[in-house]
């Protein structure tokens, strides 16, 4: 393999993806890591604290994430709640913590590590029904004029939540897990 200069990255040929050094990796877990993090902190208020105000002839209720999963099934809305909670706090949760295992913790042996990247790449894909979701349940509440709704601290957290989960997806590198693995 001829020598690379410090200028000069190395291309695959088939794709032309470049290859990255090997202490970049380590910079590209930490990176990871921080922003999983942050994810993982902002995670608490966005599902906790009040994400919707609804004023509805007079009557106005606050309702987190999470409140509003326990308001579905206690009204008897199994289905809807069960797809909340996937969705909004199981999926989100799970990635969030695989990404930190992936990036920091490292308390799986090797043969863990693929399947625990394959499930963080899925729940990564479903992990974007969360604003489809929401825009959903927004659609479901805004009832014409009777209804009015305001956005709560809660989503500041959410947006803030999401914009650090993909941070920590993107600078996500799969080669550091080998790397770190075969020294």
């Amino acid at each position: 393999m001829p020598n690379i200069g410090e200028n000069q990255r190395a291309c695959c040929r088939r794709c032309g993806t470049a290859f990255s050094k090997a202490g970049n990796r380590e910079k590209s877990a930490n990176r990871t890591a921080a922003a999983a993090v942050g994810a993982f902190v902002l995670f608490w208020p966005a599902i906790l604290l009040p994400i919707l105000e609804v004023e509805q002839l007079g009557f106005k209720s606050q309702s987190s994430i999470l409140s509003g999963i326990i308001e579905l099934f206690r009204h008897g809305s199994h289905f809807v709640a069960i797809v909340v909670l996937l969705f909004s706090i199981i999926f989100p949760l799970t990635k969030i913590v695989l990404l930190l295992e992936l990036s920091l913790l490292e308390l799986f042996e090797k043969k863990q590590k693929a399947f625990t990247l394959r499930l963080m790449e899925t729940l990564g894909k479903w992990s974007m029904m969360d604003v489809m979701l929401l825009a959903f349940l927004v659609m479901l509440v805004k009832l014409g004029d009777m209804v009015e709704f305001q956005f709560g601290p809660a989503i500041i957290a959410f947006v803030l939540c999401v914009a650090m989960s993909m941070v920590a997806s993107l600078t996500f590198d799969p080669h550091a897990i080998w790397e770190k693995s075969i020294e």
